[in-house]
């Protein structure tokens, strides 16, 4: 079994898959900072100086100055503004792998436009290798 688990692990798929894992969660931290720390503000700032994290609305029907105060006290939030912004982060993330995708696609298309064979012989050329043929029989 331990031999089968190191054939897994050298095999590139594994690999592959580690390298993807890793350079996505990179990737998302960039689209999060992104989307917190450069969309977000100016969105905010459009909609009347709104911070999207502070959107919320406290279900048990009480008033609390911020969403953090309402969670300290323990009562039940519905975080829109939280979900408005992971939104945000899941459409620039589909956004970036919709191109890369793409890319990829296009460069498949290309290397399957090459011609795989050689061109068939023009009839001129059969007839000619015809005849080749027909006198190496002659001089055996």
């Amino acid at each position: 079994m331990l031999q089968e688990f190191k054939t897994f692990i050298a095999k590139g798929n594994a690999i592959d898959l580690a390298v993807g894992v890793v350079i996505g969660a990179a990737f998302g931290k960039i689209v999060s900072s992104l989307v917190d720390d450069l969309i977000m503000p100016p969105l905010g700032l459009i909609f009347g100086k709104v911070d999207f994290s502070q959107l919320y609305v406290s279900l048990d029907g009480k008033s609390y100055e911020t969403l953090a105060v309402a969670q300290a006290a323990g009562a039940p939030t519905w975080n829109y503004g939280n979900f408005i912004t992971v939104l945000i982060q899941f459409v620039i993330i589909a956004w970036a792998i919709f191109l890369v995708v793409k890319a990829i696609n296009t460069l498949k298309q290309k290397e399957e436009a090459k011609p795989a064979a050689p061109p068939e012989p023009s009839a001129e050329e059969k007839v000619l290798l015809e005849i080749r043929d027909l006198l190496k029989k002659q001089s055996n």
